[in-house]
């Protein structure tokens, strides 16, 4: 069987790749946020070594738009590539899919009563490049993966409650595939921040802190939220923290922190970082 080893929570916004492609990581501006990786770099090569990721995040419309919005969708393509989404961010190389995952996590949340929209052809965008990136900076993938889309775009958004509870399925589905493999999940998005509007460049650290912290000691905590409510507190984008909570269910109810990393802001985001491994 498959071997789940943790995850990885990750912010995803745009101005990171054109960092990455002007080779600031250096610029006191970016150094805090990018000095934030070497630990998880040190994990996923001694520790973690896994063979797979299963990357959960938001498309911004460059798979789905607002015509055609699925809530959510895994793709069981046999590999991935990104496009040009008018962030000035370059293209990085193709990602292999896991296809027989891909296939087994399907089958598996439908059996658990999730409607999926199954995508057997899929572009990526920033949400799932970026965080890959930052994980494997050398841009070289030493992983397969499966993508997961959970919609943060258009409402009617499925709720934290939902969100977590498609965690908990792919968890139980990622540890009942008969493949000798090392599953890692990555959620992507957050924290929190907001675009637009009358609280456009709004951060609320003090919710963003207490939402971290409830991931290793009550992490159903969030999903006493609405989404309206979780707007108010993390801002419109930074509902983008339902990735974080499904990544979270899928590694059961006892978790260890290994790494955590908090910086704001990164453009007008807060940026946070976690990785958490089962703890038995």
């Amino acid at each position: 069987m498959a071997t789940l080893v943790g995850a990885v929570t990750t912010s995803h916004v745009p101005a990171i790749g054109r960092a990455i492609a002007k080779n600031q990581q250096a610029d006191p501006y970016w150094k805090p946020f990018f000095d934030g990786y070497a630990p998880v770099h040190r994990w996923l090569e001694a520790e973690a070594k896994p063979d797979v990721v299963v990357v959960i995040y938001n498309d911004h419309g460059l798979n789905f738009f607002l015509d055609k919005m699925p809530t959510f969708a895994v793709g069981a393509a046999a590999e991935y590539r990104n496009a040009d989404e008018g962030w000035g961010i370059p293209q990085v190389p193709a990602f292999t899919g896991e296809q027989d995952l891909s296939w087994h996590l399907i089958d598996s949340l439908v059996a658990e009563d999730f409607d999926l929209t199954t995508c057997q052809e899929m572009v990526v965008d920033h949400a799932f490049t970026l965080p890959m990136a930052l994980l494997w900076p050398t841009q070289v993938w030493p992983v397969k993966v499966v993508p997961v889309c959970i919609n943060t775009v258009q409402f009617p958004l499925p709720s934290a409650k939902r969100c977590y509870a498609l965690g908990e399925a792919i968890g139980r589905a990622v540890r009942s595939w008969k493949a000798d493999q090392r599953v890692m999940v990555l959620g992507t998005g957050g924290l929190s921040h907001q675009l637009d509007g009358q609280r456009a460049g709004f951060i609320n650290k003090d919710f963003d802190l207490q939402f971290m912290e409830s991931l290793l000691h009550d992490p159903r905590w969030a999903t006493q939220y609405s989404i309206h409510e979780l707007v108010e507190k993390a801002g419109t984008q930074g509902v983008e923290l339902l990735m974080w909570l499904a990544a979270r269910g899928a590694l059961g109810e006892s978790v260890r922190r290994v790494h955590q990393n908090y910086h704001i802001p990164i453009s007008n985001t807060a940026s946070g970082l976690m990785v958490m491994a089962p703890a038995c």
